[in-house]
């Protein structure tokens, strides 16, 4: 008989970082830390810390989910840069989950909702794009779960998704807030 799938799941798109794997659909072990910076510090060692606790190495691994947003810049690129890195480094498929499709998988009636900054919340009604919007006008608001239960979520879906499922890519509801430099670039000097 063969063994049961191994899906490691994981996101970084708060102000957590938080991973959790499964065998089949058992969850063996699940972790989240809250952080507002260090993300791309901790990551790596916190999945390592999750497949020693359960016993396992990165080759048993037969999948990766990880969480593609929305929510923080810095900490969507942080996952979906190591979970594209792992999947090619391993050779297996990775899945990019959004939250609002994890809190969508949980079945309740209501609208999926992230909060954003400035009383926003990033919302996505049934069968439309993700917006922006202001958070007083969200009806029956679904808010994401704790941390290690959406890392659990992203793995969940990432288990259950086509294998040629697309490569995960940053889900950005709205542009950056980084504005271009102010000051003028170097001049560049020609010695011809």
């Amino acid at each position: 008989m063969a063994s049961e799938p191994l899906t490691l799941g994981f996101d970084t798109s708060a102000a957590h970082c938080a991973a959790a794997l499964l065998r089949g659909d058992r969850v063996v072990v699940s972790h989240s830390e809250e952080m507002g910076r260090g993300q791309a510090e901790r990551l790596m060692p916190l999945l390592q810390e999750i497949l020693d606790a359960a016993g396992v190495t990165w080759r048993d691994l037969t999948r990766i989910g990880v969480g593609i947003g929305p929510g923080n810049f810095t900490g969507i690129r942080i996952s979906v840069a190591a979970a594209r890195g792992l999947a090619l480094s391993l050779d297996i498929p990775t899945i990019g989950i959004s939250t609002l499709e994890a809190i969508r998988s949980q079945a309740r009636d209501g609208t999926p909702c992230v909060p954003a900054p400035r009383d926003m919340a990033y919302v996505q009604r049934r069968d439309t794009t993700p917006e922006l919007t202001e958070m007083r006008t969200v009806a029956s608001p679904l808010l994401p779960p704790k941390p290690a239960d959406l890392a659990t979520l992203i793995a969940r879906l990432a288990s259950l998704a086509p294998e040629d499922s697309p490569p995960p890519a940053p889900l950005y509801v709205r542009p950056a807030d980084a504005a271009p430099a102010r000051d003028l670039p170097p001049v560049i000097l020609d010695d011809a």
